[in-house]
């Protein structure tokens, strides 16, 4: 079963993050990822990037993700 620390660790092994904090039960995980590669990019393009980095782990390992995917920009404009 995977860990959230073991899908952090695929996600951060696949793409540059500055961020990258997963929580999740082995089965349903949810993840705020923020990078650069995400500029100029739609959400739905932002979860492909995400979706490229972590390959057939998304089909075979992980049953559902769900993300929030931000610029830096973004991350430092957040409001809390």
């Amino acid at each position: 079963m995977t860990t959230p620390e073991q899908l952090k660790g695929y996600i951060q092994a696949g793409m540059e993050c500055e961020y990258c904090e997963v929580s999740g039960d082995g089965q349903h995980f949810e993840a705020i990822i923020v990078s650069a590669l995400f500029r100029g990019k739609r959400k739905v393009q932002q979860h492909q990037v995400v979706y490229a980095a972590l390959g057939e782990r998304m089909r075979s390992e992980i049953h559902a993700l769900s993300m929030q995917t931000l610029t830096p920009e973004d991350w430092a404009n957040r409001s809390e």
